[in-house]
């Protein structure tokens, strides 16, 4: 099965949307959002790159900035237009993170890669995905590249749900170091920081920030869904309290790396 299959069926499938409406993924979303509003200005332009169903392009769009979306699945695609108000200046264009010829070089303010570096498999995709991201990025523009955190994985999908033991993880798991491989049948590469670090030594950025976008959340989701308005105020208090914190960041499912173009 191919990359494109494999994430056509599973798109086709997945309520990404909802993903990040329910309680627990709004912390994942609402820290995203909260680190983007640090950096973005009155009439910047950005672009979202993987873009899904299209949560943060018309979160934005809705704000009165001029968001360009690009995203791979056609399915993806007609529930983003279908969510589209007519007053929303933004476009939505079927493409590839590795590919982005379309575009200029250097046009946009805020560049948001949330969701391809989920599914590169080679070291040279990964490149090349991070390499368009910031060539169409003007010169002092932001960066949001996410990623899913190994460690956490391994915590929850192979040891808290007993998948570290069936012959076919223990060929995708390192025994001695836990890393795990992926391929399109698994979906999800994940990463370290020591792997990121490899990946953006290639490239003139300066790093802003290293967010853990959920740390805890996906461990206590029946908890969170659970709490009061209230309480779950004060529980994203803790969370953006700790959420760059280097001895905590490791617990986190998905990672927000921030970082500005020289």
């Amino acid at each position: 099965m191919t990359t494109f299959e494999a994430l056509t069926e599973y798109y086709g499938n997945y309520d990404e949307d909802g993903r990040l409406t329910s309680r627990h993924g709004k912390v994942e979303f609402l820290t995203t959002v909260k680190y983007i509003d640090k950096y973005l200005k009155r009439g910047d332009r950005i672009i979202e790159i993987g873009a899904g169903t299209g949560r943060y392009s018309h979160f934005f769009a809705q704000q009165g900035y001029q968001v360009d979306a690009v995203e791979l699945i056609q399915h993806n695609i007609d529930i983003f237009k279908s969510k589209t108000a007519k007053y929303e200046p933004v476009t939505v264009t079927q493409g590839n993170a590795l590919d982005l010829s379309n575009f200029a070089d250097e046009t946009y303010d805020i560049t948001l890669l949330l969701g391809p570096m989920y599914h590169l498999y080679t070291a040279e995709e990964q490149r090349k995905a991070l390499s368009e991201a910031v060539r169409v990025t003007k010169k002092g523009g932001i960066i949001f590249a996410a990623y899913c955190n190994n460690d956490a994985v391994i915590v929850q999908f192979a040891f808290q749900k007993g998948n570290i033991w069936t012959e076919r993880y223990q060929k995708l798991i390192d025994p001695m170091t836990f890393k795990a491989t992926s391929d399109p049948t698994e979906l999800f590469q994940l990463y370290r920081k020591e792997d990121i670090d490899k990946l953006m030594s290639d490239f003139k950025t300066e790093r802003l920030h290293y967010v853990g976008t959920d740390m805890a959340t996906n461990f206590m989701r029946e908890t969170i869904d659970s709490m009061t308005d209230e309480q779950f105020e004060t529980y994203l208090n803790y969370h953006f309290y700790i959420c760059e914190r280097p001895d905590m960041i490791g617990v986190t499912h998905h990672i927000l790396d921030i970082f500005r173009k020289e």
